[in-house]
């Protein structure tokens, strides 16, 4: 896909990588060395002891969400280079509806995008959140201020891929890079008997065949802002 659609920059929230729970040095080199230059976080970013490794040896390149409380390790905002030589802002954010009690995204991000924007105006944002409407309104609030804006945490993609009115990409959710029979990628099978049965069973990630979902923003690289965007989505049949 790199070489295909000349992509200039790939951007991949990787909180499920190891196994669907957190991400560990040996994954993140994985997913480096499949070209990918930078990974965001979310509510499992911590699940597994080794992500401070990660912060340690990956600094700028393996993010958690900015709005998680000061003192906690590793950071939620990078500026990288593109293949092409351009800088590029990477925020990473995490909303608070549904889900576990966080600082506030939206102060958070005002915070943050002055310093962002005087480096350059290329930049991406990735709200790692439940509640559509969270997503929406971070994006409006944002619309204008930023490049790109992705959301992740369902697992399930959306249909919703436009540009907002002042110059900002914006997709709801981009889904799941996983096994396409599975239940948000764990086993059917389990995910159905604890809903049927209330009971707390072991989740387990399905190794049937996967498939990549995602989003590609074409930028103008003078003012930032977005002028193409296109739902891609890769499926290995059985």
């Amino acid at each position: 896909m790199r070489k295909q659609m000349q992509l200039d920059f790939v951007i991949a929230n990787a909180e499920n990588s190891a196994h669907g729970f957190g991400v560990t040095p040996q994954v993140a080199a994985e997913l480096f060395q499949a070209e990918i230059d930078c990974l965001t976080g979310g509510n499992h970013t911590f699940d597994k002891k080794e992500v401070n490794q990660c912060f340690q040896e990956y600094p700028d390149r393996v993010l958690r969400p900015a709005n998680y409380p000061p003192g906690t390790s590793g950071k939620g905002v990078s500026i990288l280079h593109t293949k092409s030589g351009h800088k590029i802002g990477v925020i990473n954010l995490m909303g608070r509806i549904f889900m576990d009690p966080i600082d506030c995204p939206f102060q958070i991000f005002e915070k943050e995008i002055e310093s962002v924007r005087r480096q350059t105006p290329i930049v991406f944002l990735d709200m790692h959140a439940e509640a559509s409407s969270e997503k929406q309104a971070m994006a409006r609030f944002a619309d204008g201020r930023i490049s790109c804006f992705v959301g992740t945490h369902t697992h399930v993609p959306t249909a919703d891929e436009r540009i907002l009115p002042k110059g900002t990409g914006y997709l709801t959710d981009c889904g799941m890079n996983g096994p396409y029979d599975s239940i948000i990628g764990m086993k059917t099978e389990i995910i159905v008997e604890r809903f049927v049965r209330k009971q707390h069973i072991r989740m387990e990630v399905s190794d049937n065949p996967g498939s990549l979902r995602g989003v590609v923003y074409q930028v103008d690289t003078d003012d930032g802002k977005c002028v193409g965007i296109e739902r891609v989505h890769h499926e290995k049949m059985p």
